[in-house]
């Protein structure tokens, strides 16, 4: 009796053992992964294209545990959680602190839940948004921070109660990643504004999940999350849809200047301004560029169709313009004078405000009072309102102008967008070149 007892204390102790591996394997798969980040040698090499993904991942998991073979089950748990490692980790490309520099990053993919979908990611589009994050400019970084919101991939996992979408459809995701769906926000399509949305990069979801953005290989996402692009759309083109897009669109709509015959001023002429115009002509809406730059002029009107182009900084056709737009939508992200803008208002005009200066303007109630201006804000769009800008802008052959880079050409992207050096928006070539760095 006593043997026998000897042996089921230590069979007990065992399965006891084994439970607490199963219990801690995410916390072991984390410790590898911040192993990974600290042998810089190792993830040089890879980066160089020295090292394959796979073998670095087997060494580090493999010096984590070896130690572990007491005669249990450690032998084939350890082949799992290295077979484990190769299928569920993420190649992505992060800023780890205010300098923004980003390069690669490895990071565990996310439990995949029943309404959720698997994307390969083939295009992502660059925001200023996402150059804010990683320098920390708005002070809500969470480092590492893989961004990217502007989302083109294909579906090639579905969770079992997902019915929107089937494999190899091709799908975009944008700012959202989570909303309460409960809200009276989110029962009127505008998650948008809910109080606990979570960005599909740089948050973390209600279960505490950490988001991570396009710059990567793969996203699990909530079906109801992401929109079916329309085959007519060109996918290298249609990324910067998924936030440029909708952020023009969503204001336009709901301020009644989407009407043929109204004026629309749009100030800046970058990512959202190049949209703006697209839209507003699309709409049968007389559009005028505002710019500070006498350069664009040109691009505004011959590229864009922009009917008439103002000079920002020239009095005289400011003067002339004086009263004479239904509305203007700022996509500047630059500093701003509110008061020359609310000029250009007619009586009960509006000034819409999509860009966001790090630097709050001066408000002139006296010209709000004065002629019944209204300024206004707005911030992308819900998910209902998304799709059907997508497929109005499919009806439309509104496409955006934009360069496609690779992935390791990230960094000077960012900093030629910082000087506001690109035509209109960047597109990163994510799928063909993300494991080419």
């Amino acid at each position: 009796m006593g043997d026998r007892s000897h042996y089921e204390s230590i069979r007990n102790a065992r399965i006891s053992e084994n439970k607490k591996w199963r219990k801690s394997r995410q916390t072991k798969t984390g410790c590898a992964l911040i192993a990974l980040k600290k042998k810089e040698s190792t993830l040089t090499g890879y980066a160089t294209g020295k090292h394959s993904l796979s073998s670095t991942l087997e060494i580090v998991m493999f010096s984590l545990f070896e130690e572990k073979k007491d005669g249990t089950n450690w032998d084939r748990n350890l082949r799992r959680e290295r077979d484990m490692a190769r299928e569920e980790q993420i190649l992505g490309w992060a800023a780890r602190d205010t300098t923004g520099v980003l390069s690669p990053f490895i990071f565990p993919k996310r439990a995949t839940k029943g309404d959720d979908i698997t994307l390969k990611i083939l295009y992502c589009g660059i925001c200023h948004s996402d150059l804010c994050t990683i320098k920390n400019e708005w002070r809500n970084a969470r480092y590492p921070v893989v961004p990217g919101h502007e989302v083109i991939g294909v579906v090639i996992e579905v969770g079992h109660d997902a019915h929107k979408f089937k494999i190899d459809d091709k799908v975009g995701v944008g700012y959202l990643a989570s909303a309460c769906l409960s809200c009276e926000n989110c029962s009127l399509d505008y998650e948008n504004y809910c109080r606990k949305r979570v960005c599909c990069f740089n948050a973390s979801l209600p279960d505490g999940t950490k988001t991570y953005g396009g710059f990567s290989s793969m996203m699990v996402i909530n079906e109801h999350y992401a929109v079916k692009i329309p085959e007519n759309l060109p996918l290298e083109k249609v990324a910067p849809m998924l936030c440029a897009g909708i952020t023009v669109y969503a204001p336009l709509k709901h301020h009644g200047l989407d009407q043929a015959g109204k004026h629309l001023g749009v100030l800046g002429l970058g990512g959202l301004g190049h949209l703006a115009v697209k839209f507003g002509k699309a709409y049968g809406m007389r559009v005028t560029v505002i710019s500070s730059r006498p350069e664009k002029k040109k691009e505004a009107i011959e590229e864009l169709g922009a009917d008439s182009f103002i000079v920002s900084n020239s009095a005289e056709q400011m003067k002339a313009a004086m009263g004479t737009m239904d509305g203007i939508l700022n996509t500047s992200s630059g500093p701003l004078s509110l008061r020359p803008l609310l000029s250009l208002l007619k009586t009960y005009g509006k000034l819409i405000l999509v860009g966001s200066p790090i630097k709050p303007p001066e408000l002139p109630v006296f010209d709000l009072l004065s002629e019944a201006k209204t300024i206004t804000g707005s911030m992308i769009g819900g998910m209902e309102e998304l799709q059907e800008m997508i497929d109005f802008a499919s009806e439309q052959n509104i496409i955006p102008q934009v360069e496609i880079v690779a992935m390791d050409y990230v960094n000077t992207a960012m900093e030629r967008l910082e000087k506001g050096d690109v035509r209109f928006r960047f597109v990163i070539d994510v799928a063909n070149t993300i494991h080419s760095t």
